[in-house]
C-alpha cells in the first residue's frame, strides 16, 4: 500500500531560550562529608541580562532522605524573581582533574520554578565512589560543580505561506525518536551500571543493535530480578557516547581524540 505525501501548508514556532552556566568550587570538600553540615548553599547568581532573577545551588553531602543516604544530592533553587513562575531545564555535572565534564545529569522535564522552590537530583553520585576516586573527582580536595540552566521564555509563531513544503527523511526522524528514548529514559526495562552510575535502557534496542548485548540477554547474564547488568573496564562518558551511537547511529564527539580512542577500545 502506498500513498502520495503532500504538504498543503506549513508554519513555524519560535521559543526563546536563554542558556547560562554556573561553576561552583567547594574547597576542603572532604570535611563536608562527615555529617557536620546537612547542606551547603552557593552564593546567589544570575544571568547577566536578568540580574533581578537570582538562583543558588544547594548540595546535601549525605542525601535528602533514606533512599539517598549513600548519595550526594544536588539542587537548583530560585531565590527571587519579579515575575514567576520561571520555566527551565537543568543539567548538572562535575569538572574532573583533567577539566572534563563528568557525571552529566540532565533533568528531562521542563521545571516550574517559584521563589524558594528547588529542583534537582537526589541520587547525583554515590558518595563512596566520589571519595574513592577523589584524586580524579576531588583534586586538591576541591569539588567543582557546574549547572546549566536553560530558561524558556515567550514564543511566537508565524504562518509559512512562503516556505517551501518539505518532507523530512524518515531515517532521520527515526534516529531522533530513538535518541529521545535514550536521552529521556522513556519506558526503559533494564539498567546498565557503569562506574557506579546506573543508566536506564531498552533490551529490545540493545539486542537489535549489538550482538554483544544480545548474547548477554540470551545467556541470562542479566540479573533477572532487577534487570541489571554491571559493565566494567570502560569510562562512563565513553559508554554514554557508545549508547548514543547504538540508539541514533551518530557520534557527536568523535572529533575528541580520547573519546575516539575509548570508542575503538569499546568496539573490541
Amino acid at each position: 500500500m502506498s500513498r502520495d505525501l503532500e504538504v498543503k501548508s506549513c508554519g513555524y514556532i519560535h521559543i526563546s531560550v536563554q542558556n547560562f552556566c554556573y561553576e561552583w568550587a567547594i574547597r576542603n570538600f572532604s570535611f563536608c562529608m562527615d555529617g557536620i553540615r546537612e547542606n551547603i548553599t552557593s552564593p546567589g547568581f544570575s544571568l547577566e541580562a536578568s540580574e533581578e532573577v537570582q538562583w543558588c545551588l544547594t548540595i546535601y553531602p549525605n542525601g535528602v532522605d533514606e533512599e539517598s543516604t549513600d548519595y550526594l544530592s544536588v539542587y537548583l533553587g530560585l531565590l527571587s524573581c519579579p515575575k514567576s513562575p520561571v520555566w527551565a531545564k537543568v543539567q548538572f555535572w562535575i569538572i574532573n582533574a583533567q577539566g572534563e565534564k563528568y557525571v552529566i545529569t540532565k533533568i528531562s522535564d521542563v521545571l516550574r520554578f517559584l521563589p524558594n522552590r528547588y529542583w534537582g537530583c537526589k541520587n547525583f553520585i554515590l558518595r563512596d565512589f566520589l571519595l574513592y576516586h577523589s584524586h580524579w573527582l576531588l583534586p586538591e580536595d576541591k569539588l567543582t560543580l557546574c549547572c546549566k540552566v536553560s530558561i524558556i521564555g515567550p514564543y511566537f509563531s508565524r504562518p509559512g505561506q512562503n516556505m517551501p513544503p518539505a518532507i523530512r527523511d524518515p531515517m532521520q526522524i527515526l534516529a531522533e525518536d530513538l535518541g529521545e528514548l535514550w536521552e529521556n529514559s522513556l519506558f526503559t526495562d533494564c539498567s546498565l551500571v557503569v562506574a557506579g552510575q546506573e543508566i536506564r535502557s531498552h533490551k529490545a534496542i540493545l539486542a537489535a543493535r549489538s550482538p554483544v548485548f544480545r548474547a548477554m540477554f540470551e545467556h541470562e547474564m542479566l540479573d533477572s530480578l532487577r534487570n541489571r547488568i554491571e559493565i566494567h573496564d570502560i569510562h562512563l562518558q565513553v559508554f554514554k557516547e557508545m549508547m548514543h551511537f547504538i540508539y541514533t547511529g551518530t557520534v557527536p564527539h568523535l572529533h575528541n581524540r580520547s573519546m575516539a580512542t575509548g570508542l575503538l577500545a569499546a568496539a573490541d
